[in-house]
């Protein structure tokens, strides 16, 4: 290929005319993938960049090692009955000049794998590529989507960039795994799926080519056929009396960028080593001897592919320079970001002290700003730090003390027990003090542990707030994290201990001493008119008819008065006297008075002087029956009473209420200051301090900055992509001005200048 003068004159000059096409751009997009090999695949590491290349898609055996040798005019590729290709092949096609005496210039090839190595002898690049294969995928017919890199520098190719790709296969041969056609059709799916691909489909003439497998695949993702280029091969082995006119004039399946058809060596010819310049040769003839193919040399034969690709390709870069420029330039501000996160590698003691001193700092200020809601990562979804903490102290510590009752838990007869039992073995005279001070510290101690609570909340708040404050330094220093989250822990729980004796100091203050001279404590004068007042409503609004209970002392006291033998006229005296508190209940300390009205004493007074002496006698001899006491029981309750000590259960309740509030808002307002003075602020002002304290020492700086493997590694491979974007960027910048410089040097009208970077370009190139 371009050795050989054709007998038809305008083809030579047509190769001749094109030595020059895509001298720029495609050797600029060769130099790009060179900068990005050593990476690895980049599409896993830089989602969504694909550099502009030809894929070649076909069926097994369908001639595609046969073009891609056209194309380069030398048998280098693997070959035989059953699959030949099982790994992509990059193949990067660079035209060069032979300079005189210079050898390096013979055409060669070099691997990406190889890069200081130059292969003159093209059967060893056959070798090299199956023994390559051989280490990825073994010496069976499995498939790997793992690149093999070639490029070949000749003054007989065009530049173009290709990569071969595995025939697509029906039935699995061999040890092939079951799913062999389901790896091949994802990986070349891989390939031609990207918009900065060309698609090179090639089908063979000799069968139905409206059933080809290239041409159905890449209508799935071409389905305009904008970037596929159909090749037909083995024109010259299809039935006689078929042609394949039609297609290569794309009347049968239509492709915008046309078809080319191609007369392939024969596994024969390559047997019989024929030569790759013979077959040229031989096809040139075919497409002049063959009148059905007359006016049709644009699309025939392997210089008018190779004329094509290379344009097309051309074109087909120079629309995606400015969206690659602008994708090269994102990635690389986000690998530089990404970067930034592992931070540079330390290499002295002096460089680690100053960057874990600069870690604590950090994280004491990060702590310290999200409780004061300064924090530059504060959300707007939630309430978060310091505005939580604020929340535990007003809506749920104080209004929760708030709705507490202070006598729910008490009853009247609670109560009245209390009160019983604080006048000893004497009856109560007036409102006692004693059972009001000794149930208004019961609930005073109370609000101890809601008060607790509150502490206990703020305390897992802040371990809340101090794993929040993580910086970037501490994701590569595990070591550094986790001392730094426990010596935190430690810290806060050092601080909840003088906040929670001062909680307990104000809970016993308020309990030893009950200031009933408090000037808002409503005193006990005024506790006994509200209880009086509140007694008499609530006499007013009972129907006396209805309510038994509260006449219950009235007719006792009228029954004890007629057994008595009391006259109307007595009874008031008589109550007076006898049952005067009977009238308001049934106190065990009053009923010995009812009960003897059906003793012997009860009627002696009216028949005393009825008796006789002898009586008297008799009943002296004979000894009356011992009394028995019950034996008190074990838990000892007041006798049943709704009435008794109304006025006192009463006045009780108002005394401890009145006082309880008065507790409760100095509480409410103390507790929220002991845990800010003692934990929070305490805290904000000394964490920093403690962290140069237990972690600042020189003999710790290794084992805290210690990285882990998996960071370094991570730092490594960013900074190579980094690298490797920085400098293709500056490759685009500088063919960009280059190319700048050549059009302003050529031009010397005053018309406007076109860019390669500017789509006016494009359709001036076009036309």
């Amino acid at each position: 290929m371009g050795k050989k003068s054709n007998s038809n004159g305008d083809v030579v000059q047509s190769k001749n005319s094109t030595c020059f096409i895509g001298s720029s751009v495609v050797p600029l997009i060769n130099k790009l993938q060179d900068i990005f090999a050593p990476l690895g695949d980049i599409d896993d590491r830089l989602t969504g960049l694909r550099l502009p290349q030809v894929a070649v898609i076909g069926s097994q055996s369908s001639g595609k090692s046969s073009v891609l040798e056209a194309l380069v005019g030398r048998d280098f590729l693997p070959r035989g009955t059953d699959i030949c290709t099982r790994r992509p092949l990059l193949l990067q096609l660079e035209k060069r000049t032979i300079g005189v005496g210079d050898n390096d210039s013979r055409e060669y090839g070099e691997f990406g794998h190889l890069p200081d190595k130059r292969f003159y002898d093209f059967s060893a690049i056959r070798c090299e590529i199956l023994g390559e294969t051989a280490k990825e995928v073994g010496v069976n017919k499995g498939v790997s989507d793992k690149q093999i890199r070639l490029k070949i520098c000749s003054p007989n190719v065009l530049n173009i960039t290709l990569v071969d790709l595995p025939g697509i296969t029906k039935v699995p041969v061999g040890d092939q795994p079951s799913d062999i056609e389901a790896r091949i059709r994802n990986m070349i799916m891989s390939y031609i799926k990207q918009e900065t691909s060309i698609i090179l489909a090639v089908s063979p003439a000799n069968a139905d080519l409206a059933n080809s497998d290239a041409l159905q695949m890449a209508k799935e993702v071409d389905p305009t056929g904008t970037r596929t280029i159909g090749v037909i091969t083995k024109l010259d082995i299809m039935d006689k009396g078929t042609d394949a006119r039609n297609f290569l004039l794309g009347k049968v399946i239509p492709l915008r960028l046309g078809y080319v058809g191609v007369v392939n060596r024969s596994q024969q010819d390559i047997n019989n080593k024929r030569s790759i310049e013979e077959a040229l040769a031989y096809e040139e003839q075919f497409f002049r001897d063959y009148h059905v193919y007359h006016g049709l040399s644009d699309r025939c034969g392997i210089p008018q592919l190779a004329k094509k690709l290379n344009q097309i390709l051309e074109q087909h870069i120079r629309n995606v320079l400015p969206t690659l420029k602008t994708d090269l330039n994102s990635h690389l501000v986000a690998v530089e970001k990404e970067l930034r996160t592992y931070g540079e590698a330390l290499e002295s003691n002096a460089e680690r002290g100053v960057m874990l001193l600069n870690v604590l700092t950090k994280y004491s200020e990060a702590f310290s700003a999200v409780v004061d809601g300064k924090s530059e990562a504060m959300t707007t979804k939630e309430l978060s730090g310091g505005a939580r903490i604020h929340h535990i102290f007003q809506s749920i510590f104080v209004k929760s003390l708030e709705e507490v009752d202070p006598c729910e838990d008490l009853s009247n007869e609670d109560i009245r027990i209390a009160i019983h039992n604080a006048t000893g073995p004497r009856n109560a005279l007036f409102v006692p003090e004693v059972p009001f001070e000794v149930l208004v510290r019961r609930q005073i101690a109370r609000l101890l542990d809601p008060s607790l609570q509150c502490l206990r909340f703020v305390y897992d708040e802040l371990i809340k707030i101090s794993r929040a404050c993580e910086t970037f330094e501490m994701r590569r220093f595990l070591e550094l994290r986790r001392r730094l989250e426990d010596v935190t822990a430690r810290f806060l729980r050092d601080g909840v201990k003088p906040a929670e004796r001062m909680i307990t100091n104000l809970i016993e203050m308020e309990k030893d001493y009950i200031n009933s001279s408090h000037p808002n404590f409503i005193g006990g004068t005024k506790a006994v008119d509200m209880a009086q007042m509140e007694l008499r409503a609530m006499q007013e609004g009972d129907d006396a008819d209805k309510d038994p209970a509260v006449n219950k002392g009235h007719k006792l006291a009228t029954v004890a008065k007629f057994l008595n033998g009391a006259l109307p006229s007595q009874v008031g005296r008589t109550q007076s006297d006898n049952d005067r508190v009977a009238s308001v209940g049934t106190s065990t300390t009053r009923t010995w008075g009812v009960s003897s009205l059906f003793g012997s004493r009860g009627s002696s007074v009216g028949n005393s002087s009825k008796r006789h002496a002898a009586e008297v006698v008799h009943d002296i001899d004979q000894a009356p029956p011992v009394i028995q006491l019950k034996n008190p029981p074990s838990m000892l309750r007041p006798g049943e009473s709704e009435t008794e000590y109304q006025v006192e259960i009463v006045v009780t309740k108002i005394l401890i209420t009145s006082y309880y509030d008065i507790v409760r808002r100095n509480i409410q307002d103390l507790v929220p200051k002991a845990i800010m003075h003692y934990l929070v602020n305490h805290a904000k002002r000394h964490l920093l301090g403690t962290f140069i304290e237990k972690l600042y020492r020189e003999n710790l700086f290794e084992d805290l900055l210690q990285e882990q493997d998996e960071v370094v590694t991570k730092r490594r491979r960013t900074l190579e992509m980094c690298h490797a974007l920085q400098q293709a960027v500056e490759t685009l910048d500088e063919f960009v001005a280059d190319i700048s410089t050549q059009r302003s040097s050529d031009s010397m009208d005053a018309s406007p200048k076109s860019s390669y970077l500017s789509s006016d370009f494009y359709s001036n190139s076009r036309s």
